[in-house]
């Protein structure tokens, strides 16, 4: 009873995005000891129809959290029609995916949801039906959750059962910043109905907000983070899914947000490789790594006047 989806500290964490579920980068990561997020596309195997995850990883030494790449899912499905998977759109189900967080153990992991991206959600009607689909998806998850509980817990300790099978992240979706408020209520409403089982999630996602534009008034970040402030309860924080990097001097001055990650430097990694004219090889990609991280953390870093102050936000 009462089990916890995250345990969540008092400083900010910015995560650095691995494209891989090993390798170099990660060794890099460690290395510089950078938490890291991973996409759970990274052990997908499509041939085979299958998540595949290596006995051995670099990865492994680095504390990670799990996505579950609800963009790459949204993506394919739009490219290649209906998938085998959860909701027509993952490749995977359920099943999969929470076989896959219990395996690799990560530090939390994102329960499944559908992004809302301008370039891929192009309606009101769309972003809806996605804000929707992501309660469900949770609700299906855990359900799926309790199930296997259930049954570890015949032949298992509780204390087994809850290191083995832990709880998601739940991730609040949408557009502008009604969507999300919207979606909140939805992902609450969903939790509530597993509660005492479960506790009151201690962390939740904030999603579609990569490449986000700042300033707009109703579906800018800061205006989205402004609707949000006053609507979160008590001991919830938030992790960021990709927030700009010029943006987290701001993020850091709300005090329930926890973390958030990026894959921004892989990008610029690209940028500069074919601007150059030279390949962009790991050596290069982990040069760009440790820039864009050494830069993202000074501006999380505490400073002088950085307390909450959502005028900052209007």
């Amino acid at each position: 009873m009462g089990q916890v989806n995250a345990h969540v500290g008092d400083e900010l964490v910015m995560r650095v995005g691995i494209p891989h579920k090993g390798g170099k980068l990660a060794f890099h990561a460690f290395n510089s000891g950078y938490p890291a997020m991973v996409s759970a596309n990274a052990f997908w195997n499509p041939k085979k129809g299958q998540f595949v995850v290596p006995e051995a990883s670099d990865l492994y030494e680095v504390p990670f959290a799990l996505d579950s790449a609800g963009f790459v899912a949204v993506s394919q499905f739009q490219a290649k029609g209906k998938q085998a998977g959860m909701a027509g759109i993952y490749p995977w189900t359920a099943a999969q995916y929470l076989e896959l967080a219990s395996l690799l153990q990560p530090d939390w992991y994102s329960a499944p949801d559908l992004c809302c991206e301008k370039e891929i959600a192009g309606s009101q009607a769309e972003v809806d039906f996605r804000i929707n689909a992501t309660a469900t998806l949770l609700e299906g998850t855990l359900q799926t959750l309790y199930a296997w509980q259930n049954e570890l817990a015949k032949t298992e300790s509780a204390s087994v059962v809850a290191n083995m099978l832990k709880p998601p992240v739940p991730v609040v979706q949408g557009f502008r910043k009604s969507d999300y408020l919207r979606c909140l209520d939805l992902i609450y409403e969903v939790w509530r109905r597993w509660e005492p089982w479960l506790a009151p999630p201690r962390l939740l996602g904030l999603g579609s907000v990569c490449r986000r534009a700042t300033d707009h008034p109703e579906h800018g970040l800061y205006a989205i983070l402004q609707a949000l402030d006053g609507s979160i309860p008590p001991q919830t924080s938030f992790h960021l899914f990709g927030v700009k990097g010029t943006a987290l001097a701001q993020v850091k001055k709300l005090g329930w947000i926890h973390s958030t990650d990026s894959m921004a430097w892989d990008v610029s990694a690209r940028i500069k490789a074919h601007k150059g004219g030279y390949s962009n090889t790991l050596s290069r990609r982990s040069e760009e790594m440790t820039r864009w991280m050494s830069a993202a953390c000074s501006r999380i870093a505490p400073s002088p006047g950085s307390q909450i102050d959502l005028g900052l936000f209007a």
